[in-house]
């Protein structure tokens, strides 16, 4: 099946960049682009896309309220929305307005790829720099609940071993971390290759449809440090 894309972007180097990426995936389809968020409903009434990539900061209509204004025509809409802040407020504000996705510009191709696969088939996708801020932001707010801005989270860390390998319980570590797979590679000398398919196999052990979805969820059980 082809996954049709819409870019919105005002900058357009930087949307063919995006979309000469995209088209190295024989299943994924660019069928129009737009310069301002104001067009993004123009598009997606006539096009009927998978995925729309939604550039946050524009001149007109920016990417946060016309997601709001597509999700609200179009519930169904998937939008990925691309920003160069990874501020976690950035990303709060952009999920509440029902996108889908958060990716930071200085993504590499395959994170890009990914995102577009993840957000197509139903799931979300953030930037693992965005969900390292995330974490840490969890952090924050659960030592105010404890009485006070010294206090340091403390949870007794308990691996799943019972579900997962123990190479697997350290690639997920690091997913907790921010890591990306070419960051968990290096910092576990296997291949992307390798990181992909303990990626994957964490997702269906856990019954998650996602990474980020695995990270809350391993917070939420206390099988990884938020450190």
């Amino acid at each position: 099946m082809t996954t049709k894309i819409v870019i919105i972007d005002d900058h357009q180097l930087f949307r063919e960049g995006v979309k000469r990426i995209l088209e190295f995936e024989k299943t994924f389809q660019v069928v129009a682009e737009g310069n301002d968020g104001c067009e993004a409903l123009k598009l997606v009434e006539e096009h009927h896309p998978d995925v729309v990539l939604m550039d946050i900061n524009m001149p007109e209509t920016n990417g946060i309220d016309a997601t709001r204004q597509l999700v609200e025509k179009y519930p169904d809409s998937k939008v990925i929305i691309l920003s160069i802040h990874d501020d976690e407020n950035y990303v709060t504000h952009a999920l509440k307005t029902g996108a889908c996705g958060y990716l930071l510009k200085e993504m590499d191709a395959d994170a890009l790829i990914e995102a577009v696969k993840v957000v197509a088939a139903g799931g979300s996708y953030l930037h693992p720099k965005v969900t390292h801020n995330l974490v840490n932001e969890f952090r924050r707010l659960a030592a105010e609940e404890e009485g006070g801005n010294n206090y340091v989270l403390q949870m007794e860390v308990r691996r799943p071993l019972h579900l997962l390998t123990r190479r697997e319980c350290e690639v997920l570590q690091l997913l907790a971390d921010g890591k990306s797979n070419r960051g968990i590679g290096d910092a576990l000398y296997i291949s992307e290759k390798t990181v992909k398919n303990h990626v994957s196999n964490i997702l269906q052990k856990m019954n998650v449809n996602d990474r980020t979805q695995a990270v809350v969820e391993a917070i939420k059980k206390g099988w990884v440090e938020v450190r």
